[in-house]
């Protein structure tokens, strides 16, 4: 029922949608516009285009979940909503699953306009097996930045919410080689990237791209940063409760 009730408010916020399901697919079209896919992304063995519509994509899924979940349960704590869920018998791990399972619902159709975009607008052709694993393995991987907006939504106040998820945000973004490859910083900073949920969420689909399995490593640590993510939001929920 909470869950339900998650997606409707999500989908009414009209000024929300915008940004975490048409602001992707206009900056894929900004970056990419210009390029064709003999035009090469470093060492990536991607063209622009394609790198870029699964950096976008995955931009537009990490938007929708992290800013979303963030900012709504700082405004939730300070409005009293969350107090009147603790009245009821939802414990720590249900209030981080219904927010966690609203958010990645609502960052589903980000992901399939920037899919949609590139292959009307910039011709990407791929196999239906990698359109398919593209869309699978973008949203599970949301997951991972939707606990953490948890988390944050409860670790900052209402006035500090938004620009603490701001540095998070476009931290995570740039550092984890969403807006351009990793391969152009400097080596002690390639070292931290690749440490980073951001960059191994990007090397998801960026395999898959070029026909192989996502590595194992990507994989293991979105699921690492995952359980730290909403165990951390659990604890913190169970910690505002004892507050109150």
């Amino acid at each position: 029922m909470l869950i339900k009730l998650e997606i409707t408010r999500a989908l009414r916020n009209k000024k929300f949608l915008f940004f975490s399901v048409l602001y992707p697919a206009m900056l894929f079209l900004l970056i990419a516009g210009g390029q064709d896919a003999t035009v090469m992304v470093g060492d990536t063995g991607l063209g622009v285009p394609a790198f870029m519509m699964v950096s976008m994509a995955s931009f537009g899924a990490l938007t929708a979940v992290l800013m979303g979940n963030s900012e709504r349960i700082a405004k939730e704590r300070q409005s009293g909503w969350v107090r009147q869920l603790r009245l009821t018998s939802l414990p720590g791990r249900g209030y981080v699953l219904a927010k966690t399972a609203s958010a990645a619902v609502v960052s589903l159709p980000s992901i399939l306009v920037v899919f949609a975009v590139a292959a009307a607008v910039k011709d990407v052709r791929l196999e239906a097996w990698q359109w398919l694993a593209l869309t699978a393995s973008i949203w599970a991987g949301s997951l991972c930045f939707a606990a953490l907006g948890v988390a944050i939504g409860y670790l900052a106040t209402g006035d500090a919410v938004r620009p603490i998820t701001m540095i998070v945000y476009f931290g995570l973004s740039v550092l984890g080689g969403l807006w351009m490859p990793t391969t152009t910083f400097p080596a002690w900073l390639r070292d931290i990237a690749s440490w980073l949920p951001t960059h191994a969420y990007a090397a998801l689909g960026q395999a898959i791209e070029l026909g192989d399995a996502p590595h194992a490593k990507d994989i293991a640590l979105l699921a690492g940063y995952f359980v730290l993510f909403a165990g951390g939001a659990a604890w913190l929920y169970r910690k505002d409760t004892l507050k109150a």
